[in-house]
């Protein structure tokens, strides 16, 4: 059973679509997933949490608020939403490691791995990055391949092109993507 046995969601429009969070009851974001990804969040939602109850609240904790901030330009404003992860150890690891990839930069699965200390884990961070479930706000598509090149996102290359590009152009400063 989980430690909170509601969680609150609610729906965003974005210039990307539709999407859903889902908040625990101390404001934590627990999940984002873009809509037509909705019902496959749900039932994770479900499996990690047996029991736990999903309540439609509108905006709750100014989360749909700090997100439209955001897709209107106010990058860092994701820096200030409160996260919790449900996940393995190296998940997690993984997890909050993308959380200080700065907006407006990248960083490679290999770069990734050595900043949690696993050089030798290049693809267990793929995978936990492609586990990510509260995507943009634990932004994992910021990670790119080694040569540069946009590789997986869930919600599809074209919106991570989208994150990448909008993000570049509200960053005030570039900083060279590591490879």
């Amino acid at each position: 059973m989980s430690e909170c046995g509601q969680f609150l969601y609610d729906r965003i429009s974005t210039p990307l679509g539709a999407a859903v969070l889902i908040a625990d009851e101390r404001g934590a974001m627990r999940m984002f997933s873009w809509e037509e990804q909705a019902d496959a969040s749900g039932r994770i939602l479900h499996q990690i949490h047996p029991g736990a109850t999903l309540v439609h609240r509108r905006d709750p904790f100014g989360l749909v608020s700090s997100l439209t901030r955001y897709f209107d330009g106010e990058i860092t404003i994701l820096d200030g939403i409160s996260v919790a992860f449900s996940g393995t150890p190296f998940q997690r690891k993984v997890w909050t490691a993308l959380r200080s990839i700065a907006g407006g930069t990248t960083l490679s699965y290999g770069a990734l791995a050595r900043r949690i200390h696993e050089p030798q884990a290049v693809r267990a961070v793929g995978v936990a990055n492609g586990r990510n479930p509260i995507g943009v706000v634990v932004p994992c598509h910021r990670v790119i391949g080694s040569d540069g090149s946009l590789t997986g996102y869930g919600g599809g290359l074209a919106r991570k092109r989208w994150l990448l590009e909008h993000e570049a152009r509200y960053t005030p400063f570039r900083l060279e993507r590591t490879a």
